[in-house]
């Protein structure tokens, strides 16, 4: 799976997803302070899913109406350690496939997914 870590996802947990196969992004590392609505178009553009602790994402998401075609899951328990978020993310990542097109909020004990609105790109208007 095609992700991007936001910059509060500990590096651990980034490791440990690479480790299983997916193919991560971090923003830390790659782009170090950038706004959350460049976040998100880096994430359409690249196709990729958000991964983040932070609420800010629903809100652009939904409210904004900002292109996040690709996804965001959004991560609502206490990070106990960096290797239990990894461990977390990566076992809540094999119990579904339909993270794209979704915004997805990882609990204790469930997984929410509401789909997110279809943005209309305006070249398509002409």
């Amino acid at each position: 799976m095609r992700l991007l870590a936001n910059e509060n996802i500990p590096g651990d947990a980034v490791a440990a997803l690479r480790v299983h196969g997916h193919d991560v992004a971090w923003v830390r590392t790659d782009r170090p302070g950038i706004e959350d609505s460049d976040v998100l178009a880096w994430a359409g553009h690249d196709q990729r899913i958000v991964l983040t602790f932070d609420k800010d994402f629903g809100e652009l998401a939904f409210r904004a109406g900002l292109p996040a075609t690709a996804g965001v899951i959004l991560l609502r328990f206490p990070p106990r350690s960096p290797i239990e978020v990894g461990r977390r993310i990566t076992a809540a990542l094999e119990q579904r496939g339909d993270w794209v097109g979704h915004f997805a909020v990882i609990e204790e004990q469930r997984i929410r997914m509401r789909p997110l609105p279809v943005v209309e790109d305006p070249a398509d208007r002409a």
